[in-house]
Order: C-alpha cells, then sequence, then structure tokens
C-alpha cells in the first residue's frame, strides 16, 4: 500500500506535527475538559478531510500528528481546531468562561508546526510515548529532591 492519499488530480503526502497550548499554558486539559477536546479535534479533523495518526492531549498542551489535504492550508486547519474548539469547551464548560484571566481566548496565540518526511514512525512514537517519559523525568526529580 502506497503511503500516497489520492484526490481527483493530485496524489499527495502531506503530514505535520503540530503543538499548541491553552492560554498562560494554564494545566486544564484533564478529565471532561481534556476529552472534549480530544473529540472537538477528531471531528473537525474529520470534517475536513484531515486524518489523524496520532492525538495526544497532555494536561498543558497538545501533540497532534496529522495527514492534511494539500488543498487545506495548515494555518487554515489549525484556525478552525483552535477556534471552534474554544467555542464549543466555553460553551459546555461555562465556569471557565466566567474567569476573569481568559479573556474569551482559549487557546494561547500561536503554534508550532513541522512537516513530517520519511521519520514519520519516530515522530508517531514520540507524541504517543511523550506524556509517559514527561512523567517519569517528573518522578525522577521529585524523588531525587529528597
Amino acid at each position: 500500500m502506497s503511503r500516497f492519499q489520492k484526490l481527483s488530480q493530485t496524489i499527495w503526502h502531506c503530514q505535520y506535527h503540530i503543538v499548541w497550548v491553552p492560554k498562560y499554558r494554564f494545566r486544564i486539559l484533564n478529565g471532561e475538559v481534556g476529552r472534549e477536546v480530544v473529540n472537538c479535534i477528531r471531528a473537525f479533523s474529520e470534517q475536513k478531510g484531515c486524518e489523524i495518526v496520532e492525538l495526544n492531549v497532555q494536561i498543558d498542551h497538545v501533540h497532534l500528528l496529522v495527514k492534511v489535504p494539500p488543498k487545506i492550508s495548515i494555518s487554515d486547519f489549525m484556525g478552525i481546531l483552535k477556534g471552534r474548539t474554544a467555542i464549543r469547551v466555553f460553551n459546555k464548560f461555562k465556569r471557565l468562561k466566567n474567569k476573569p484571566y481568559w479573556g474569551n481566548k482559549f487557546w494561547a496565540r500561536g503554534y508550532c508546526v513541522d512537516t513530517v518526511g520519511l521519520d514519520s514512525e519516530m515522530i508517531r512514537k514520540y507524541v504517543k510515548y511523550q506524556e509517559q517519559k514527561e512523567k517519569r523525568t517528573e518522578q525522577r526529580d521529585l524523588f531525587s529532591s529528597y
């Protein structure tokens, strides 16, 4: 099976590793809020014809490895993901919007994006296991401080 996908007059393989954070990098993406963010990212990606290869929503940031068709720009894709996800989260969790520091913005400005070439499997594993590695490091640092 080819790694390329087809549109009417195009064959393509456009894969991106994208990372973004909540405003002030608040540790808010856990529990129900985290699950809602995952559901939104999956739903909005599917609506745009994008294929999620790997998704990891951590407490203070999101890692997404995604195939985006060339007819959609990354800035448009991220505008849709961040904008529509923020609207859904604020509508579902009204208490978040009541905090004076949010200013009706759920996500921080900007994001990090990198194209994925032949190292896609390595990046996929990084996205998938990064949280576990981070937790081990935190535990090691915690115990070494005693």
